[in-house]
Protein backbone atom coordinates (compact mmCIF):
# COMPACT_ATOMS: atom_id res chain seq x y z
CA UNK A 1 0.00 0.00 0.00
CA UNK A 2 1.35 3.26 -0.64
CA UNK A 3 1.84 6.36 1.52
CA UNK A 4 -0.22 8.48 -0.10
CA UNK A 5 -4.20 8.63 0.83
CA UNK A 6 -6.67 11.03 -0.37
CA UNK A 7 -9.71 12.00 0.64
CA UNK A 8 -11.51 9.07 -0.38
CA UNK A 9 -9.46 6.41 1.59
CA UNK A 10 -10.63 8.47 4.87
CA UNK A 11 -14.09 8.12 3.59
CA UNK A 12 -13.53 4.27 3.02
CA UNK A 13 -11.55 3.93 6.45
CA UNK A 14 -14.21 5.14 8.47
CA UNK A 15 -17.03 3.26 6.76
CA UNK A 16 -15.08 0.24 6.75
CA UNK A 17 -14.81 0.43 10.96
CA UNK A 18 -18.23 1.80 11.16
CA UNK A 19 -19.60 -1.00 8.80
CA UNK A 20 -16.94 -3.82 8.53
CA UNK A 21 -19.55 -6.03 7.16
CA UNK A 22 -19.68 -4.40 3.68
CA UNK A 23 -17.10 -4.46 0.96
CA UNK A 24 -16.56 -0.94 -0.02
CA UNK A 25 -14.34 -1.43 -3.13
CA UNK A 26 -17.24 0.05 -5.84
CA UNK A 27 -16.79 3.38 -3.35
CA UNK A 28 -12.74 3.38 -3.63
CA UNK A 29 -13.48 3.39 -7.78
CA UNK A 30 -16.71 5.17 -8.32
CA UNK A 31 -16.05 8.04 -5.62
CA UNK A 32 -12.70 8.69 -7.09
CA UNK A 33 -14.39 8.99 -10.48
CA UNK A 34 -16.78 11.34 -9.16
CA UNK A 35 -14.44 13.51 -7.45
CA UNK A 36 -12.08 13.67 -10.94
CA UNK A 37 -15.09 14.98 -12.95
CA UNK A 38 -15.83 17.53 -10.92
CA UNK A 39 -12.42 19.09 -11.65
CA UNK A 40 -12.91 17.86 -15.59
CA UNK A 41 -16.09 20.22 -15.60
CA UNK A 42 -14.60 22.64 -14.20
CA UNK A 43 -11.76 22.75 -16.79
CA UNK A 44 -14.23 22.35 -19.38
CA UNK A 45 -16.25 25.23 -18.63
CA UNK A 46 -13.48 27.65 -18.55
CA UNK A 47 -12.24 26.41 -21.64
CA UNK A 48 -15.24 26.66 -23.18
CA UNK A 49 -15.59 30.00 -21.06
CA UNK A 50 -12.67 31.45 -22.42
CA UNK A 51 -13.97 30.75 -26.24
CA UNK A 52 -17.33 32.72 -25.18
CA UNK A 53 -18.89 29.35 -25.52
CA UNK A 54 -21.48 27.38 -23.33
CA UNK A 55 -21.19 24.03 -22.76
CA UNK A 56 -24.33 22.79 -24.48
CA UNK A 57 -22.86 25.30 -27.47
CA UNK A 58 -20.06 23.30 -27.75
CA UNK A 59 -22.03 20.52 -27.61
CA UNK A 60 -23.76 21.40 -31.26
CA UNK A 61 -20.89 23.48 -32.70
CA UNK A 62 -18.25 20.34 -32.13
CA UNK A 63 -20.66 17.97 -33.38
CA UNK A 64 -20.69 20.11 -36.15
CA UNK A 65 -17.20 20.37 -36.84
CA UNK A 66 -16.19 16.67 -36.46
CA UNK A 67 -18.87 16.19 -39.27
CA UNK A 68 -15.89 17.53 -41.73
CA UNK A 69 -16.53 20.14 -44.32
CA UNK A 70 -18.89 21.66 -45.03
CA UNK A 71 -19.47 21.16 -41.31
CA UNK A 72 -23.59 20.57 -41.46
CA UNK A 73 -25.37 18.12 -40.26
CA UNK A 74 -29.79 17.46 -39.99
CA UNK A 75 -31.46 18.84 -36.80
CA UNK A 76 -31.90 15.10 -36.01
CA UNK A 77 -27.91 14.09 -36.26
CA UNK A 78 -27.13 16.84 -34.17
CA UNK A 79 -30.16 15.23 -31.70
CA UNK A 80 -28.59 11.76 -32.11
CA UNK A 81 -25.07 13.40 -31.01
CA UNK A 82 -26.14 15.41 -28.32
CA UNK A 83 -28.67 13.41 -26.47
CA UNK A 84 -31.17 16.44 -25.83
CA UNK A 85 -34.90 16.76 -26.74
CA UNK A 86 -36.15 18.15 -30.36
CA UNK A 87 -37.49 21.18 -28.53
CA UNK A 88 -34.10 21.53 -26.88
CA UNK A 89 -32.33 21.20 -30.20
CA UNK A 90 -34.22 23.90 -32.34
CA UNK A 91 -34.04 26.40 -28.93
CA UNK A 92 -30.02 25.74 -29.46
CA UNK A 93 -30.05 25.94 -32.93
CA UNK A 94 -31.84 29.41 -33.07
CA UNK A 95 -29.62 30.74 -30.53
CA UNK A 96 -26.75 29.68 -32.29
CA UNK A 97 -28.33 31.58 -35.47
CA UNK A 98 -29.00 34.31 -33.42
CA UNK A 99 -24.88 34.56 -32.52
CA UNK A 100 -24.19 33.62 -35.51
CA UNK A 101 -22.33 30.44 -34.93
CA UNK A 102 -24.48 28.65 -37.23
CA UNK A 103 -26.78 29.34 -39.72
CA UNK A 104 -29.87 27.00 -41.31
CA UNK A 105 -29.60 26.08 -44.69
CA UNK A 106 -31.94 24.04 -47.26
CA UNK A 107 -30.92 20.80 -47.79
CA UNK A 108 -30.33 20.24 -51.30
CA UNK A 109 -31.31 16.67 -51.81
CA UNK A 110 -34.67 17.55 -49.61
CA UNK A 111 -36.16 20.95 -50.62
CA UNK A 112 -38.22 20.15 -47.40
CA UNK A 113 -35.37 19.77 -45.08
CA UNK A 114 -32.80 21.75 -43.98
CA UNK A 115 -28.97 21.21 -42.33
CA UNK A 116 -27.45 23.03 -39.80
CA UNK A 117 -23.59 24.59 -40.89
CA UNK A 118 -21.27 25.64 -38.67
CA UNK A 119 -20.19 29.53 -39.57
CA UNK A 120 -16.77 31.00 -39.69
CA UNK A 121 -16.92 32.55 -36.29
CA UNK A 122 -17.92 29.30 -34.96
CA UNK A 123 -15.90 27.17 -36.20
CA UNK A 124 -12.75 29.29 -35.39
CA UNK A 125 -14.55 29.36 -31.50
CA UNK A 126 -14.94 25.69 -31.42
CA UNK A 127 -11.38 25.22 -32.34
CA UNK A 128 -10.16 27.32 -30.09
CA UNK A 129 -12.45 25.79 -27.22
CA UNK A 130 -10.54 22.25 -28.34
CA UNK A 131 -7.07 23.55 -28.55
CA UNK A 132 -8.28 24.70 -24.48
CA UNK A 133 -9.95 22.19 -23.50
CA UNK A 134 -6.86 19.82 -24.75
CA UNK A 135 -4.38 21.55 -23.12
CA UNK A 136 -6.32 21.44 -19.65
CA UNK A 137 -7.18 18.00 -19.67
CA UNK A 138 -3.03 17.24 -20.39
CA UNK A 139 -2.63 19.01 -17.45
CA UNK A 140 -5.04 17.15 -15.28
CA UNK A 141 -3.35 13.94 -16.83
CA UNK A 142 0.10 15.01 -16.18
CA UNK A 143 0.80 12.97 -13.23
CA UNK A 144 0.14 9.84 -15.28
CA UNK A 145 2.52 8.60 -17.83
CA UNK A 146 1.59 7.32 -21.04
CA UNK A 147 1.43 4.13 -20.41
CA UNK A 148 -0.73 4.51 -17.37
CA UNK A 149 -3.32 6.73 -18.94
CA UNK A 150 -3.68 4.17 -22.05
CA UNK A 151 -4.33 1.51 -19.49
CA UNK A 152 -7.06 3.67 -17.80
CA UNK A 153 -8.85 4.81 -21.46
CA UNK A 154 -8.75 0.95 -21.76
CA UNK A 155 -10.67 0.52 -17.97
CA UNK A 156 -12.77 3.12 -18.49
CA UNK A 157 -13.67 2.30 -21.76
CA UNK A 158 -14.06 -1.25 -20.80
CA UNK A 159 -16.42 0.31 -17.72
CA UNK A 160 -18.35 3.00 -19.96
CA UNK A 161 -19.24 -0.25 -22.67
CA UNK A 162 -21.11 -1.89 -19.57
CA UNK A 163 -22.96 1.11 -19.21
CA UNK A 164 -24.00 1.73 -22.84
CA UNK A 165 -25.12 -2.00 -23.15
CA UNK A 166 -26.86 -2.32 -20.21
CA UNK A 167 -29.46 0.51 -21.39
Amino acid sequence: MTAEHDEVDRIVDAWTTQRPDLDFSPLEVLSRVDRLSRHLDRARREAFRRSELEPWEWDVLSALRRAGEPYQLSPKQLLQQTLVSSGTMTNRIDRLVGRRLVRREADPADGRSVLVTLTEDGRTRVDAAITRLVDAEAVLLAVLSRTDRDRLAALLRKLSLGFDTSR
